[in-house]
């Protein structure tokens, strides 16, 4: 059944069933009151004729006295205890009263009772009778018009039932049109994403926040996404084939130049077992870099440990120093400990000192301080620098700024993309300054749940 059949069905059903309810409650009290009120009549009148045969008992007949007070719809009788009608009075209309099962009550009680498929009230009240003897007097009434008006009732609430069903038929079905309209809306979009292969989103036409409105904007927003990612994607394969492409290219050129002339030419097999060699170590370096990469930040293995920055620091820019040949100055205001993993954030340091190597001849400096009570590492080169509209993508996996040159150094595209995935997964935030011509900063700066105390 499809959703918009269930609502209307659910809806009806339910308001069906709480006018039901409703009604039959209505009913029901409303039933009981006027019963309640004919039983009150009734007693009443059965004590108001008590009191007039204790009063001329001895002076009126009690048959002639019970014949004024005999109702015009009922029937008055004296039974004794025995079981035996001593008077029976009835009304012209009710004759054939007279012919129902005697029953003494020996206390006072209010009863309604059915007698050929019409229904009466019967009230019996003990009295003492003209020969001292206690017997039963018992008044029965009819109250067919009671009946009348409960039937009555009963027809006017099952036609508001009736006519209230229409209206919420009408109203489910516009209601489950509006709360519809969105959701085919979504699924027609998906249907035409599937068919064309292009991402299309929820056109947003409501200006109210409801449930509704959310939902078709959460649907847009994951669009979005998926297209961002879906471009990411299309780019990383396209830029991971043409890094590729190149050291395979070289290499199935040297291994061909091997296999014409590398006999005859021990210089040329030098020069391409050393080309092959150097693409072989790149394309491993590439792709443990990918498999990296492909990890999430919830799945990097972190070993966090209390560490003392400034020691980590130190040695890092002397191995780096020693390795490289290259001046490392280190400033440190003052001595600082943290929780971290001391090999990730090593590798990203090492990452960033490559990058001030490559493309800077002088002096780099690393800076160790607190920024507003938060640690920080700030490494700075006076190099080439980097254009500012390229600011943004440079932790792009494979974008470099000048790419002939990068590749020329031994530049993958995936260094700042490596260290922005391990500075996410240890809580690091990068923040990159640079002005071509004048050289690059790069500052981490430390969470606050890296517990920071100074020595």
């Amino acid at each position: 059944m499809k959703l918009r059949n269930q609502i209307n069905l659910y809806t009806v059903a339910l308001v069906i069933v709480l006018i039901l309810l409703m009604n039959f409650s209505i009913y029901a009290v409303f039933s009981h009151l006027i019963t309640d009120n004919e039983l009150q009549r009734s007693k009443a009148e059965t004590e108001k004729i008590a009191v007039a045969l204790s009063e001329g008992i001895n002076t009126v007949k009690p048959r002639d006295l019970l014949r004024a007070y005999v109702p015009i719809d009922g029937m008055v009788q004296v039974i004794s205890e025995e079981r035996k009608p001593l008077t029976t009075i009835t009304s012209v209309t009710e004759t054939g009263l007279k012919d129902q099962d005697v029953s003494y009550h020996p206390g006072e009680t209010s009863s309604i009772i059915t007698y050929k498929q019409k229904k009466y009230t019967l009230t019996s009240l003990p009295i003492i009778w003209s020969d001292g003897t206690v017997v039963s007097l018992q008044l029965t009434q009819n109250i067919e018009a009671t009946e009348e008006i409960l039937s009555v009732l009963r027809l006017v609430l099952l036609a508001v039932t009736i006519i209230a069903i229409i209206p919420v038929i009408l109203s489910s079905q516009v209601l489950s049109k509006i709360i519809i309209r969105p959701i085919k809306a979504m699924t027609e979009t998906m249907k035409d994403i599937q068919e064309s292969g292009k991402f299309k989103r929820l056109p947003q036409e409501r200006k109210s926040k409801d449930e509704l409105y959310e939902m078709g904007n959460t649907f847009n927003h994951m669009i979005d996404l998926l297209e961002t990612n879906f471009e990411k994607q299309e780019q990383f394969v396209s830029n991971a084939s043409h890094e590729l492409k190149t050291p395979l290219t070289i290499i199935e050129s040297y291994s061909d130049l091997l296999k014409r002339r590398g006999k005859q030419r021990p210089e040329l097999f030098d020069e391409s077992v050393e080309a092959i060699h150097s693409e072989a170590v790149r394309m491993r370096e590439m792709i443990e870099q990918l498999l990296l990469l492909a990890k999430h930040d919830e799945q990097w293995t972190l070993e966090m440990k209390q560490t003392n920055l400034n020691s980590l620091v130190s040695e890092s820019a002397k191995v780096f120093q020693n390795a490289y040949n290259r001046s490392v100055l280190l400033n440190s205001k003052e001595e600082l400990k943290l929780v971290t993993d001391e090999q990730k954030l090593k590798q990203i340091l090492f990452i960033f000192l490559d990058n001030a190597r490559k493309y800077s001849e002088d002096a780099i400096t690393i800076t160790i301080e607190k920024a507003n009570e938060t640690p920080t590492i700030r490494i700075e080169d006076r190099g080439i620098g980097i254009p500012k509209q390229d600011l943004s993508k440079v932790f792009d996996r494979f974008y470099r700024v000048d790419k002939a040159r990068s590749r020329k150094q031994g530049g993958t595209g995936l260094g700042l993309a490596m260290a922005k995935e391990l500075a996410d997964a240890l809580g690091v935030r990068i923040e990159l300054n640079s002005l071509e011509g004048i050289g690059t900063t790069v500052t981490l700066i430390f969470s606050e749940n890296s517990h920071v105390h100074q020595l």
